[in-house]
């Protein structure tokens, strides 16, 4: 009976088991990455509620939905970070009407100016032929 070694060399002039593992080992990465599932952002946010809810592990619920705790952490904080961004918009202080009305006028002042000086420019330049 021939050993495993005797086998391997014979069968193949030229064949090396290191570069084909790699190769295939490529090739299930590139399918793994090609068929992950894509979560919306309904999904994201019904999996990050949950979990911020605590009636469930994070750990169980990351096996349940087929994501690596990292992901969770990750949609939580960019989450949580939006919800900030959110609050803080919504405590600064709007214009109050009298600060809009005089808003209005100062806008209106200069844009008066503005046409008067464009009306001027116009004058100088007919009074030197252009």
């Amino acid at each position: 009976m021939r050993t495993l070694t005797e086998l391997s060399g014979s069968w193949k002039v030229g064949w090396q088991p290191e570069r084909s593992l790699s190769m295939g080992m490529d090739v299930v990465a590139q399918i793994r990455r090609a068929t992950r599932k894509q979560f919306t952002a309904e999904e994201k946010i019904r999996i990050v509620l949950e979990g911020l809810r605590g009636e469930t592990p994070v750990s169980e619920l990351c096996r349940r939905e087929r994501i690596a705790p990292t992901m969770f952490y990750r949609w939580s904080k960019a989450f949580l970070d939006a919800g900030k961004n959110g609050l803080t918009r919504d405590t600064q202080r709007d214009a109050t009407a009298n600060e809009v009305r005089a808003l209005k006028e100062e806008n209106t002042t200069l844009k008066k100016a503005l046409a008067e000086s464009v009306l001027e420019t116009m004058k100088y330049k007919k009074s030197l032929g252009m």
